[in-house]
């Protein structure tokens, strides 16, 4: 470790970053605010990326064609040993929620800088999670106390609960492995498909049931814990604007949150922190009703993606406050000291086509502006040149518009996008733009449903088999005449060209498995 920093804690002298593109850029930074040495790792196709080119380091992971990569345990750790680290920064997604890679960093003298891998392994489990959750009295969605074994057990539950319900991987998110039911003729293949889905993206086919909520909220508060046992939290933010269950737009405050709810769903959020002896930051997210009753949904025990809109709000560095009290030091703030400012709101700009159910757009991008100005903060991990991979995430940028209210937000967050400017690839750039005009959201009168229903689609309408498969081959098609052009510049004969003619149908086949857009992770996928 090096200097005291903030908080009386002796800083880190040295951290891998166990991530790629934007979030691995944006921890890279904080490192540097702190003199701290980054390194990073990247797979072939990040090679030339913008994180790598930051980093003091920087390590190969092998080929992304392996399925593999910055989710392989072993190489990752390797590389930490071998680069003599003090500690590993997971990002989100990839490893973040993996509390094996979490012990197996602190088994080799680093620290993991994130939550204890207790706490990982109760909240990442849906199951678990809602039983702690009720054994803490925190408000939770009506549902089955268990993943469902069979079918039968699945139609007493539904009974019970009452219709229309979801039925919910216990092991995952992002929408994976969720089926809504309205009734029981739906039960059945409702129940396969889930099951199905949930053991492709995460290895574990348990699903449980829970009542669905029509057009709830979804409202999260974020928090950060010490080592010491104190928790606050930062104020909430609201992620409603979804599109597949995984989110587009987000702000903070919430226009439908008052100080006295605002405050209840604060103490219940540090309530389920400190029930899993949480330290670090992590967000607890809640449903919302028309009512006003609000219900536990999940916690995200790591950094989330909108995590900037409440560094805009509160004046705080929450990656900087995860060195530092990963390093042994105190909170820089208690509760009382803790001050919002203003209004800040979160598009995140996707390399995807809305109009065909938000297939991935792999590419690359020939010409890039992304905004500036007033009020206006961008993180992004993609520069003009880059190429959009078909094995990972398509979130291109994130961009942010702070206010001293929400109108000014919005129109500065409207300016923000019509100076933005992609090319070479389908992006969602647009819809940013119609939702942001939309009466629902400059009413603030909008739910999880806003999205579908812009675009004339039902809350569970996805891609057809058909858009998916053109989707696929597209992909496959466009790596192949990419590698193709290469192999013929690096090969006077044919060998290489045929090793790339035969990767077309592995290339389908991994994108296929990755659900899409992007690795297979661990535990949740829609971050």
């Amino acid at each position: 470790m090096t200097d005291l920093g903030f908080g009386g804690a002796a800083m880190f002298r040295r951290v891998l970053v166990a991530n790629r593109g934007e979030i691995a850029l944006r921890v890279i930074r904080a490192l540097r605010d702190h003199q701290i040495e980054a390194v990073a790792v990247y797979t072939d196709v990040d090679r030339d990326a913008p994180h790598v080119r930051a980093a003091d380091f920087a390590f190969s992971l092998g080929s992304a064609d392996s399925g593999i990569g910055y989710l392989d345990h072993a190489a990752v750790l390797d590389v930490a040993v071998r680069a003599k680290v003090c500690a590993i920064h997971p990002g989100y997604g990839f490893l973040s929620e993996n509390p094996e890679f979490a012990e197996g960093a602190v088994q080799r003298g680093m620290v993991f800088i994130g939550p204890p891998a207790h706490a990982m392994r109760v909240m990442g489990s849906k199951t678990a999670a809602r039983k702690a959750m009720i054994a803490a009295a925190v408000p939770v969605v009506p549902g089955s106390p268990g993943p469902v074994t069979s079918l039968d057990e699945a139609r007493a539950e539904a009974s019970k609960i009452g219709y229309p319900v979801l039925l919910k991987a216990a092991a995952g998110g992002g929408g994976k492995g969720m089926r809504f039911v309205n009734g029981e003729a739906e039960l059945e293949s409702g129940l396969r498909a889930a099951q199905s889905e949930a053991l492709s993206a995460f290895g574990d086919d348990e699903v449980y049931i829970e009542k669905a909520l029509i057009g709830p909220r979804h409202i999260e508060i974020q928090v950060f814990s010490g080592a010491d046992g104190q928790t606050i939290w930062l104020g909430e933010r609201e992620c409603s604007l979804q599109r597949r269950h995984q989110k587009v737009i987000e702000e903070t405050p919430s226009p439908v949150v008052d100080e006295a709810l605002r405050r209840r769903l604060g103490e219940v959020a540090v309530c389920a922190a400190r029930a899993v002896d949480y330290v670090g930051a992590g967000t607890v997210e809640f449903l919302l009703a028309d009512d006003g009753e609000f219900y536990f949904l999940e916690m995200n025990t790591r950094l989330q993606v909108e995590h900037p809109v409440t560094e805009m709000c509160c004046g705080v560095d929450l990656v900087g406050w995860q060195l530092v009290v990963a390093a042994g030091g105190c909170l820089p703030l208690s509760q009382a000291d803790v001050q919002r400012r203003g209004h800040a709101i979160e598009a995140r700009l996707y390399a995807e086509d809305p109009e065909l159910g938000f297939l991935p757009s792999p590419g690359k991008i020939t010409h890039l502006v992304l905004p500036s100005g007033p009020g206006v903060r961008v993180d992004s991990g993609v520069v003009a040149g880059s190429e959009v991979s078909i094995y990972y995430d398509p979130m291109l940028a994130k961009i942010f518009a702070w206010g001293t209210d929400r109108d000014q937000a919005i129109r500065r967050l409207r300016r923000a996008l019509l100076e933005t400017t992609v090319a070479g690839i389908t992006t969602n750039l647009s819809l940013l733009r119609r939702l942001l005009s939309t009466e629902e959201f400059t009413g603030g009168d909008y739910h999880t449903g806003v999205v579908e229903d812009l675009l004339g689609r039902g809350s569970e309408d996805e891609a057809s088999p058909q858009a998916v498969e053109v989707a696929l081959v597209t992909a496959a098609i466009r790596r192949f005449e990419n590698d193709l052009r290469a192999a013929k510049g690096e090969h006077s004969d044919d060998t290489g060209i045929d090793q790339q003619k035969s990767s077309v149908a592995q290339t389908a086949s991994l994108a296929w498995r990755n659900g899409l857009c992007g690795a297979s992770r661990p535990r949740r996928v829609g971050y």
